[in-house]
């Protein structure tokens, strides 16, 4: 399926169902179905789970639908194929140099040159579990954060790897 005219962007993130989903499917969303660029996502872990509906609905009203999102663990075959790999965490840039020996860059580096995770929403939140209306308010502010920060990373495209 890889054609030479065709780059694949992959993000990563822990349980690709919240960060590196909401990347994928605000990039794809931004880009068109035209896209020149095959785009996807994995986890680190990618324990069975569900997107979260706070995720999934935030995404929805910034018109991305990540409803054919299929849950993937990050695997040397998936590295393989992709231009360029993104990091979402600076556990995630951690584990993918220990794991796999390969150096990628953060999410927001290559779009504000800041050397900034996205950080989980338990990172963020040690008590999210008891201050839901917190942890929701988080949620949604880093699914904005990201889609808003897409066309920077779009720009960037060109001048990656």
């Amino acid at each position: 399926m890889a054609q030479h005219s065709v780059r694949t962007i992959l993000f990563v993130c822990t349980g690709n169902i919240f960060r590196s989903l909401a990347a994928e499917y605000a990039l794809k969303q931004y880009l068109g179905p035209q896209g020149v660029y095959c785009v996807g996502s994995a986890g680190i872990e990618a324990k069975p789970q569900s997107i979260h509906p706070i995720v999934r609905a935030r995404l929805l009203e910034r018109g991305a639908d990540p409803v054919v999102h299929i849950q993937r663990k990050l695997t040397q075959s998936l590295l393989d194929q992709a231009d360029c790999v993104v990091a979402m965490g600076c556990d995630h840039q951690e584990a993918v140099r220990q794991l796999f020996g390969l150096s990628i860059p953060l999410f927001n580096q290559l779009c504000f040159e800041r050397a900034e995770p996205i950080l989980d929403v338990h990172e963020a939140l040690p008590d999210w579990e008891e201050n839901e209306a917190q942890a929701r308010a988080y949620v949604i502010s880093v699914v904005d954060h990201i889609c808003n920060a897409i066309p920077h990373f779009s720009a960037r495209l060109p001048h990656l790897r």
